[in-house]
């Protein structure tokens, strides 16, 4: 690397961990349920919303820019690619500015506006395909066309965060878990789109020598649940309608042997649950956490029948002011998932 390459890499490291360093963590948030709390179970969430770009996201996109420029692929210039459905394109998108490089997100055309409206804040440019399964031949033909770098977050999201500590998720989540009355969670409930947070989580959690199972939280139509149970890495499926999560192919992040539980969500579950989280909370959360809740009170409930007590942790992924204009819309959500099916089982006994 050339002295002048090499001084643009330190500066922009430097750049990163400066913002990093006026970023406080994120809160952990209590939700006191009568039907759990009364008998030893205790819900919390994670509430990654409040990240400077709004989503649990912020953290991966860090990373994934520090592991490029480490590893020598983004200079001076370099435009920087991204297939992603949204989120952690508008966290790459923040970063890019960061650092003065052009930046390109490619995304399902039906990505909420909202991410895209952000995107375009932070200076980047969305190029849209039809379906999520275009995004990543798209990404790479954007980022030859322009010389640029490719990102690719699905294939590098579990290696560039740094497991076993360094203020991961992981490590902020446990520590703030240490003054609870069950610290050590019976359960940690998270979504997957690249398995980043998943193989993180997971691994920390063996590190660790925690006495906690890792549940991920599975949308309709996404592929690893299927992938969990047979071990088949060339399966596929038509993916998800829970933006932010589920794959409609199997990720090389994906660490299924990381992962103690996969507990399939419908899609009415997710989004009943989204707006009964967002009534208990005060304030709207997007889908993907509505597909964590409903899985947590899947696994509450189970505790309260077989007269166990502990805690299970979850995430708040993001807000949903990303999502006004579709899934907090009920003429959106009736024609894009059709007629509401019966409902959780729980979220009436709330």
């Amino acid at each position: 690397m050339s002295g002048a390459s090499s001084s643009w890499v330190n500066a922009a490291i430097a750049r990163i961990q400066a913002d990093f360093q006026r970023s406080a963590d994120t809160h952990l948030i209590a939700l006191p349920l009568p039907r759990y709390a009364a008998v030893g179970i205790d819900l919390y969430f994670k509430d990654e919303s409040t990240h400077p770009t709004g989503s649990l996201k912020h953290r991966l996109a860090r990373s994934l820019f520090l592991y490029a420029l480490c590893n020598g692929w983004i200079h001076e210039g370099t435009t920087v690619v991204e297939a992603s459905s949204g989120s952690t394109a508008v966290s790459e998108a923040y970063f890019a500015r960061l650092l003065g490089l052009p930046f390109v997100a490619v995304m399902p055309r039906s990505t909420s506006a909202e991410k895209s409206e952000l995107i375009r804040f932070y200076g980047g440019r969305c190029h849209l395909v039809d379906s999520a399964a275009q995004v990543y031949a798209a990404a790479r033909e954007v980022a030859a066309s322009t010389g640029g770098h490719y990102m690719d977050q699905f294939t590098y999201a579990e290696r560039a965060t740094d497991w076993r500590g360094n203020n991961n998720i992981a490590q902020s989540m446990f520590a703030q878990m240490e003054r609870e009355r069950h610290p050590v969670p019976r359960w940690v409930v998270v979504g997957a789109g690249t398995g980043g947070t998943s193989a993180t989580i997971g691994r920390y959690i063996r590190y660790q020598c925690l006495d906690a199972q890792l549940c991920v939280a599975e949308p309709e139509g996404s592929v690893f649940s299927a992938y969990h149970r047979t071990g088949d890495a060339t399966l596929t499926s038509p993916g998800s309608r829970i933006e932010g999560i589920g794959r409609p192919r199997v990720e090389a992040s994906f660490i299924r042997t990381l992962v103690d539980r996969m507990e399939e969500v419908p899609d009415g579950d997710s989004i009943e649950a989204m707006h009964t989280l967002g009534r208990l909370l005060g304030r709207k959360v997007g889908p993907s956490t509505g597909t964590n809740f409903a899985a947590m009170l899947t696994l509450a409930e189970e505790m309260r029948q077989r007269g166990q007590t502990g805690s299970v942790l979850s995430l708040i992924c993001d807000a949903g002011e990303r999502y006004l204009n579709s899934y907090h819309r009920a003429d959106w959500v009736q024609h894009t998932f059709g007629p509401a099916a019966a409902p959780h089982p729980v979220l009436s006994l709330l």
